[in-house]
């Protein structure tokens, strides 16, 4: 499928911003986007189609209490909690959604750089410290924080962690050009270089096999990662412009990604190596980027203008809806699922935790 560079009418737009006044300060009403008229025949203008009206979707948002956390990456824990990282705070922040209530847990180590967490079954909190280049691991209950690099000179970059189903910490290093393997029972760190030169590998997601799959930023790749033998193979996908950026993983057996230079959501059945991909409703120059898979649907951010959109995809109809997030997101580079089948949203640029609350009355 060839990329639609084309970009919306401006009709088209003035019927988005006439859209985006319905939404308030703190929350959000689920509308479905719907051009007008003049709008759905204007040149270049993208068809979405009706979401179901029993689907329902509320934003509610929170500010970080410090000014300029750029919180990067969201984590939803099975207590309700939504953790983030706290980029150029230097900190960890976790919100409590009933409360309001948001505690922060500071780092020892001072600019390291949080980037991206994840929890282990102990409740700890594992995070990528992107500019200091360790990984750190924070009790909650005491706001210790231990940190662990790699042994010699190797220098880092840790981007996103993840962890596999033997409880083993995997993590990408964007500018090294590495995998790193953490095991938490000895420290010991392993790191692995893809094949392709200045892959950038960047998000990871587990997949249904018990692999690891890579999203290479760098390359028109996703590698995917025996967590046993430590081998790595990629996946070449079909157009050299494809940049692959965030990635998800569905039940049966797909790998989902946003292709973020192209505008694109993708699909990979590592299976059997076929890709297929659709133009993201706001266009070739959308800016996909944050993903997550929900409940029958796939969830992604579009990024490419600053009223950020939270969108949806059924893969059943082939379909698109999309939401405005009531601050606009301010680039919203990661978001996660949470327990209670909603989504939780790092608005980096606005210093906002959101949350999406997604009713179905249908079920």
């Amino acid at each position: 499928m060839k990329a639609d560079h084309s970009r919306p009418h401006w009709p088209a737009v003035a019927c988005a911003v006439a859209l985006l006044s319905l939404c308030e300060a703190d929350a959000c009403r689920a509308f479905a986007f719907q051009p007008c008229a003049p709008c759905a025949g204007a040149p270049g203008a993208i068809k979405v189609k009706d979401q179901p009206a029993a689907l329902r979707v509320d934003i509610r948002e929170w500010p970080t209490p410090t000014r300029g956390t750029h919180p990067h990456d969201p984590l939803a824990t099975q207590d309700g909690a939504i953790w983030y990282t706290g980029q150029k705070a230097n900190l960890l922040g976790r919100l409590d959604p009933a409360t309001g209530k948001i505690q922060e847990f500071p780092l020892k180590t001072p600019d390291s750089g949080p980037h991206g967490l994840v929890v282990d079954k102990a409740g700890a909190i594992w995070f990528t410290a992107q500019a200091k280049g360790y990984i750190g691991k924070l009790d909650p209950a005491t706001g210790i924080v231990r940190e662990y690099v790699p042994t010699g000179a190797t220098r880092i970059d840790p981007h996103t962690p993840i962890f596999d189903r033997n409880g083993v910490l995997w993590f990408t290093a964007q500018q090294a050009n590495l995998i790193g393997r953490l095991d938490p029972s000895t420290g010991e760190i392993t790191l692995l270089a893809p094949p392709t030169k200045d892959a950038a590998p960047y998000g990871v997601v587990s997949g249904g096999d018990g692999a690891l799959y890579v999203a290479e930023f760098g390359a028109n790749k996703i590698a995917r990662v025996d967590p046993t033998t430590l081998r790595i193979t990629e996946f070449t996908l079909p157009s050299e412009d494809a940049r692959p950026r965030r990635i998800a993983a569905t039940g049966d057996g797909y790998i989902w990604y946003t292709d973020f230079t192209r505008g694109r959501l993708g699909r990979l059945d590592p299976r059997t190596g076929e890709v297929e991909d659709w133009l993201s409703p706001g266009g070739a120059l959308s800016g996909p980027y944050a993903i997550a898979a929900l409940g029958d649907g796939i969830w992604f951010a579009e990024t490419g203008e600053e009223q950020n959109m939270l969108v949806r995809f059924d893969p059943k109809t082939q379909s698109f809806a999309k939401w405005p997030i009531p601050s606009g997101g301010g680039v919203v580079r990661n978001m996660a699922a949470t327990p209670s089948g909603g989504l939780a949203l790092a608005c980096s640029g606005v210093d906002k935790i959101g949350l999406a609350t997604i009713t179905d009355a249908g079920k």
